[in-house]
Protein backbone atom coordinates (compact mmCIF):
# COMPACT_ATOMS: atom_id res chain seq x y z
CA UNK A 1 0.00 0.00 0.00
CA UNK A 2 1.95 3.00 -1.03
CA UNK A 3 -1.30 5.54 -1.79
CA UNK A 4 -1.36 6.75 1.99
CA UNK A 5 0.10 9.47 3.76
CA UNK A 6 1.08 10.12 6.93
CA UNK A 7 -1.54 12.72 8.90
CA UNK A 8 -1.99 14.43 12.19
CA UNK A 9 -5.00 16.64 13.26
CA UNK A 10 -3.84 19.05 16.04
CA UNK A 11 -5.87 21.82 17.65
CA UNK A 12 -5.58 25.36 17.13
CA UNK A 13 -6.88 27.58 19.91
CA UNK A 14 -6.07 30.91 20.60
CA UNK A 15 -7.67 30.46 24.05
CA UNK A 16 -4.49 28.11 24.57
CA UNK A 17 -2.56 31.42 25.00
CA UNK A 18 -4.03 32.29 27.98
CA UNK A 19 -2.45 28.70 29.62
CA UNK A 20 0.32 30.26 31.63
CA UNK A 21 -1.32 33.48 33.02
CA UNK A 22 -4.29 31.04 34.63
CA UNK A 23 -1.88 28.51 36.59
CA UNK A 24 -1.86 25.84 34.77
CA UNK A 25 1.69 23.84 35.21
CA UNK A 26 3.15 20.82 33.99
CA UNK A 27 1.62 21.55 30.61
CA UNK A 28 4.39 20.43 28.26
CA UNK A 29 4.58 22.72 24.88
CA UNK A 30 1.44 24.72 25.82
CA UNK A 31 3.25 26.28 29.04
CA UNK A 32 4.56 28.41 26.43
CA UNK A 33 2.58 31.10 24.62
CA UNK A 34 1.15 28.82 21.95
CA UNK A 35 -2.26 28.34 20.37
CA UNK A 36 -1.40 24.83 18.61
CA UNK A 37 -1.99 21.68 21.38
CA UNK A 38 0.72 19.41 22.55
CA UNK A 39 2.28 20.87 18.74
CA UNK A 40 5.32 18.48 19.45
CA UNK A 41 3.63 15.93 20.53
CA UNK A 42 2.18 15.51 17.23
CA UNK A 43 5.32 16.39 15.41
CA UNK A 44 6.99 13.42 17.15
CA UNK A 45 4.24 11.23 16.40
CA UNK A 46 4.69 11.88 12.39
CA UNK A 47 7.89 11.21 13.16
CA UNK A 48 8.10 8.17 14.39
CA UNK A 49 6.07 6.75 11.72
CA UNK A 50 8.26 8.46 8.91
CA UNK A 51 10.92 6.26 11.01
CA UNK A 52 9.13 3.35 10.33
CA UNK A 53 8.47 3.28 6.83
CA UNK A 54 12.06 5.01 6.47
CA UNK A 55 10.61 7.58 3.96
CA UNK A 56 14.03 9.69 4.43
CA UNK A 57 12.76 12.90 3.09
CA UNK A 58 9.57 12.91 5.63
CA UNK A 59 12.04 12.11 8.32
CA UNK A 60 14.16 15.57 6.99
CA UNK A 61 11.32 17.45 7.01
CA UNK A 62 10.29 17.05 10.67
CA UNK A 63 13.19 15.90 12.28
CA UNK A 64 14.98 17.99 15.15
CA UNK A 65 14.83 21.80 16.02
CA UNK A 66 14.33 22.49 12.42
CA UNK A 67 11.76 20.18 11.80
CA UNK A 68 9.59 21.53 14.84
CA UNK A 69 10.23 25.03 14.11
CA UNK A 70 9.72 24.28 10.46
CA UNK A 71 5.98 22.93 11.23
CA UNK A 72 4.96 25.36 13.54
CA UNK A 73 5.88 27.88 10.76
CA UNK A 74 3.77 26.32 8.20
CA UNK A 75 0.52 26.24 10.86
CA UNK A 76 1.12 29.60 11.64
CA UNK A 77 0.51 30.67 8.17
CA UNK A 78 -2.13 28.74 8.17
CA UNK A 79 -3.96 30.27 11.02
CA UNK A 80 -3.18 33.46 10.31
CA UNK A 81 -6.49 35.74 10.04
CA UNK A 82 -7.88 32.23 10.30
CA UNK A 83 -10.51 33.98 13.55
CA UNK A 84 -10.85 33.64 16.88
CA UNK A 85 -12.33 30.29 17.44
CA UNK A 86 -10.59 26.92 17.85
CA UNK A 87 -10.14 25.18 14.72
CA UNK A 88 -9.19 21.60 13.11
CA UNK A 89 -5.75 21.80 10.86
CA UNK A 90 -5.62 18.52 9.64
CA UNK A 91 -1.14 17.87 8.60
CA UNK A 92 -0.52 15.25 6.03
CA UNK A 93 3.15 14.55 5.57
CA UNK A 94 4.14 12.62 2.03
CA UNK A 95 6.35 10.16 1.47
CA UNK A 96 8.64 12.80 -0.44
CA UNK A 97 8.21 15.08 2.45
CA UNK A 98 5.79 17.50 1.55
CA UNK A 99 2.92 19.23 3.95
CA UNK A 100 -0.46 19.35 3.24
CA UNK A 101 -3.39 20.24 5.56
CA UNK A 102 -7.07 21.39 5.87
CA UNK A 103 -8.76 23.13 8.09
CA UNK A 104 -12.20 23.40 9.57
CA UNK A 105 -13.97 25.14 12.92
CA UNK A 106 -14.23 23.36 16.02
CA UNK A 107 -16.31 23.69 19.46
CA UNK A 108 -14.78 25.57 21.83
CA UNK A 109 -13.44 23.22 25.26
CA UNK A 110 -13.00 24.35 28.53
CA UNK A 111 -8.94 24.37 28.94
CA UNK A 112 -9.91 22.02 32.13
CA UNK A 113 -10.61 19.32 29.52
CA UNK A 114 -7.38 20.12 27.24
CA UNK A 115 -4.94 19.94 30.57
CA UNK A 116 -6.63 18.27 33.10
CA UNK A 117 -4.71 17.76 36.37
CA UNK A 118 -6.46 14.24 36.94
CA UNK A 119 -9.73 12.08 35.49
CA UNK A 120 -12.48 12.28 37.73
CA UNK A 121 -12.94 8.71 39.42
CA UNK A 122 -16.24 7.63 39.01
CA UNK A 123 -17.20 8.56 42.56
CA UNK A 124 -16.20 12.38 41.67
CA UNK A 125 -18.79 13.36 44.21
CA UNK A 126 -16.02 13.47 46.44
CA UNK A 127 -14.50 15.95 47.57
CA UNK A 128 -11.05 15.43 47.67
CA UNK A 129 -10.40 14.38 44.08
CA UNK A 130 -11.98 17.69 43.50
CA UNK A 131 -9.63 19.58 45.19
CA UNK A 132 -6.37 17.91 43.54
CA UNK A 133 -6.38 20.53 40.79
CA UNK A 134 -7.90 21.49 37.55
CA UNK A 135 -10.59 18.69 36.40
CA UNK A 136 -12.40 18.36 33.28
CA UNK A 137 -15.62 18.48 33.38
CA UNK A 138 -17.98 15.44 32.41
CA UNK A 139 -20.06 17.30 29.87
CA UNK A 140 -20.97 16.15 27.69
CA UNK A 141 -20.93 12.41 28.38
CA UNK A 142 -20.15 10.29 24.98
CA UNK A 143 -22.21 7.15 24.32
CA UNK A 144 -19.13 4.30 24.08
CA UNK A 145 -19.79 1.47 22.07
CA UNK A 146 -18.27 -1.80 21.50
CA UNK A 147 -17.23 -2.32 17.45
CA UNK A 148 -19.12 -6.14 17.01
CA UNK A 149 -16.39 -7.20 14.58
CA UNK A 150 -12.52 -7.83 15.58
CA UNK A 151 -10.11 -5.55 14.10
CA UNK A 152 -6.49 -6.81 13.11
CA UNK A 153 -3.27 -4.91 14.12
CA UNK A 154 -1.15 -3.29 11.76
CA UNK A 155 1.05 -0.78 10.90
CA UNK A 156 -1.70 1.14 10.27
CA UNK A 157 -3.88 0.52 13.65
CA UNK A 158 -0.42 1.91 15.27
CA UNK A 159 0.74 4.89 13.32
CA UNK A 160 -2.13 7.63 12.21
CA UNK A 161 -2.43 7.57 8.59
CA UNK A 162 -5.11 7.88 5.74
CA UNK A 163 -5.55 4.22 5.60
CA UNK A 164 -8.35 4.55 7.49
CA UNK A 165 -10.63 1.82 6.44
CA UNK A 166 -11.31 0.02 9.70
CA UNK A 167 -12.36 2.72 11.74
CA UNK A 168 -14.39 3.92 8.89
CA UNK A 169 -16.04 0.28 8.81
CA UNK A 170 -16.14 0.34 12.43
CA UNK A 171 -18.12 3.60 12.60
CA UNK A 172 -20.06 2.45 9.72
CA UNK A 173 -21.39 -0.92 11.88
CA UNK A 174 -22.21 1.53 14.95
CA UNK A 175 -24.14 3.67 12.82
CA UNK A 176 -22.17 6.76 13.79
CA UNK A 177 -22.24 9.98 11.85
CA UNK A 178 -19.29 12.59 12.46
CA UNK A 179 -21.91 15.01 14.47
CA UNK A 180 -23.02 11.79 16.88
CA UNK A 181 -21.41 11.81 20.53
CA UNK A 182 -20.94 8.66 20.64
CA UNK A 183 -17.33 6.40 19.75
CA UNK A 184 -16.98 2.91 19.10
CA UNK A 185 -14.07 0.78 20.35
CA UNK A 186 -11.81 -1.48 18.28
CA UNK A 187 -11.18 -5.18 19.55
CA UNK A 188 -8.62 -7.27 18.63
CA UNK A 189 -8.11 -10.93 17.84
CA UNK A 190 -6.69 -11.73 21.32
CA UNK A 191 -10.35 -10.15 22.53
CA UNK A 192 -8.46 -6.71 23.65
CA UNK A 193 -9.65 -3.45 23.56
CA UNK A 194 -7.21 -1.66 20.79
CA UNK A 195 -8.50 2.26 20.68
CA UNK A 196 -11.48 4.35 19.62
CA UNK A 197 -11.78 5.31 16.09
CA UNK A 198 -11.19 8.47 16.39
CA UNK A 199 -10.23 8.03 20.27
CA UNK A 200 -7.68 6.80 22.90
CA UNK A 201 -9.85 5.00 25.67
CA UNK A 202 -9.61 5.33 29.70
CA UNK A 203 -10.87 2.58 31.44
CA UNK A 204 -11.36 2.76 35.75
CA UNK A 205 -9.34 -0.72 36.89
CA UNK A 206 -8.23 -1.70 40.38
CA UNK A 207 -8.40 2.28 41.77
CA UNK A 208 -6.98 4.03 38.81
CA UNK A 209 -7.33 5.15 35.02
CA UNK A 210 -5.74 2.75 32.54
CA UNK A 211 -5.37 2.77 28.76
CA UNK A 212 -4.69 -0.56 26.53
CA UNK A 213 -0.74 -0.62 26.15
CA UNK A 214 1.10 0.68 22.87
CA UNK A 215 4.62 0.32 22.43
CA UNK A 216 6.60 3.00 20.69
CA UNK A 217 7.49 0.96 17.65
CA UNK A 218 4.51 -0.92 16.11
CA UNK A 219 5.40 -4.67 16.95
CA UNK A 220 2.60 -7.44 15.88
CA UNK A 221 3.40 -9.51 18.94
CA UNK A 222 3.30 -6.41 21.42
CA UNK A 223 0.74 -4.41 22.52
CA UNK A 224 -3.23 -4.36 21.80
CA UNK A 225 -2.44 -2.73 18.59
CA UNK A 226 -4.07 0.73 18.46
CA UNK A 227 -1.99 3.95 18.38
CA UNK A 228 -0.04 6.06 20.75
CA UNK A 229 -2.34 9.17 20.79
CA UNK A 230 -1.02 12.92 21.51
CA UNK A 231 -3.40 12.82 24.55
CA UNK A 232 -3.06 9.45 25.75
CA UNK A 233 1.32 10.21 25.78
CA UNK A 234 0.63 13.32 27.70
CA UNK A 235 -1.94 11.44 30.31
CA UNK A 236 0.99 9.02 31.00
CA UNK A 237 3.51 11.02 31.34
CA UNK A 238 1.90 12.77 33.97
CA UNK A 239 1.01 9.94 35.74
CA UNK A 240 -2.96 10.23 34.85
CA UNK A 241 -3.24 6.93 33.77
CA UNK A 242 -1.04 3.90 33.23
CA UNK A 243 -1.18 0.75 30.61
CA UNK A 244 -2.90 -2.22 31.33
CA UNK A 245 -4.39 -4.82 28.77
CA UNK A 246 -8.70 -4.57 28.92
CA UNK A 247 -10.51 -7.40 27.86
CA UNK A 248 -13.55 -6.56 25.59
CA UNK A 249 -15.35 -9.04 28.18
CA UNK A 250 -14.66 -6.58 30.87
CA UNK A 251 -16.86 -3.97 29.71
CA UNK A 252 -20.12 -3.20 32.19
CA UNK A 253 -22.78 -1.54 30.87
CA UNK A 254 -22.86 2.09 32.19
CA UNK A 255 -19.17 2.60 33.28
CA UNK A 256 -17.89 5.76 32.78
CA UNK A 257 -14.90 5.44 30.69
CA UNK A 258 -12.93 8.79 29.40
CA UNK A 259 -11.83 8.85 26.29
CA UNK A 260 -9.41 11.84 24.49
CA UNK A 261 -7.96 13.45 21.00
CA UNK A 262 -5.83 15.72 20.23
CA UNK A 263 -8.71 18.32 18.89
CA UNK A 264 -11.40 18.02 22.20
CA UNK A 265 -8.88 16.97 24.80
CA UNK A 266 -10.23 14.25 27.76
CA UNK A 267 -14.19 13.38 27.39
CA UNK A 268 -16.79 11.71 29.37
CA UNK A 269 -17.95 8.84 28.23
CA UNK A 270 -20.26 5.73 29.44
CA UNK A 271 -20.03 2.66 28.30
CA UNK A 272 -23.13 1.01 26.63
CA UNK A 273 -23.45 -2.99 25.83
CA UNK A 274 -26.77 -3.62 25.13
Amino acid sequence: MDNFQIFTSIRYDPALLKVPDLGFTNTGWNQKSSPFYMLDFHRDRMLRAAIYWKWEAAITTVSGKEGLENLERFLQNITNGIGDGPHRVMITLTRDGSLGHQTSSLPETPLNNLLPDYLPSPSSGDSAQVEKGKAPTKDPVYEILLDSQKTVKSEFTHYKTTSRGMYNEARKRAQISPSDKREVLLVNDDGHIMEGTITTPYFWRGGKWVTPPVPEQFHASQGSGGNNGTTRRWALERNIVTEQAVFADSLVDGEDCWISNGLRGFICGRVKIH
